[in-house]
């Protein structure tokens, strides 16, 4: 119950400082996405059932509360946090640098998928060559600010976890 509350935290802080906050900073049409960073952090960090519940429920909350179409983040971000959390284990650098690269790349590939899904439902409007840069540039901008908030995602996720006590 500690681990949902704390996820649903993170997550809806998220939402909060991208609509009000992080909202003002675009540049070329982009800005921070800090849902994607939060489920990208999370997966990471818990694996890739962890990862999936927190895309599916972060997308599902940006959906609803920006007015978006119905289901298409919650989609993309419960693929993004799964393949993440999938994807994990197979890094075994202990470089600082990993979060970074990782944040920047998952969100370049889930908002071009964002894209993708949009455009197959009709719900595109923009070209393709506008969509690859907003995906470049939010990519940027989440790995940009993946050193401030991954200690802090971190910190959150390791005091949810359960500690066990044995007595004798």
């Amino acid at each position: 119950m500690r681990r949902a509350i704390s996820w649903s935290a993170v997550l809806l802080t998220a939402l909060l400082l991208q609509s009000t906050v992080f909202a003002r900073f675009q540049l070329g049409g982009a800005k921070p996405d800090l849902v994607f960073l939060a489920t990208i952090v999370l997966a990471f960090l818990e694996g890739p059932s962890s990862g999936a519940l927190a895309g599916f429920i972060g997308g599902m909350a940006e959906d609803f509360l920006l007015n978006q179409p119905k289901g298409i983040t919650a989609l993309t971000l419960t693929l993004v946090g799964y393949s993440v959390g999938a994807l994990r284990h197979y890094f075994t650098t202990p470089s600082p640098l990993l979060p970074v690269g990782l944040v920047g790349t998952a969100t370049f590939g889930g908002i071009l998928f964002y894209g993708l899904v949009s455009f197959l439902l009709g719900q595109l409007t923009v070209g393709l060559g506008y969509v690859v840069r907003v995906a470049l540039l939010t990519g940027l901008y989440n790995a940009v600010l993946t050193p401030f908030l991954f200690p802090v995602i971190r910190r959150v996720a390791e005091s949810s976890r359960a500690t066990r006590v044995f007595r004798w």
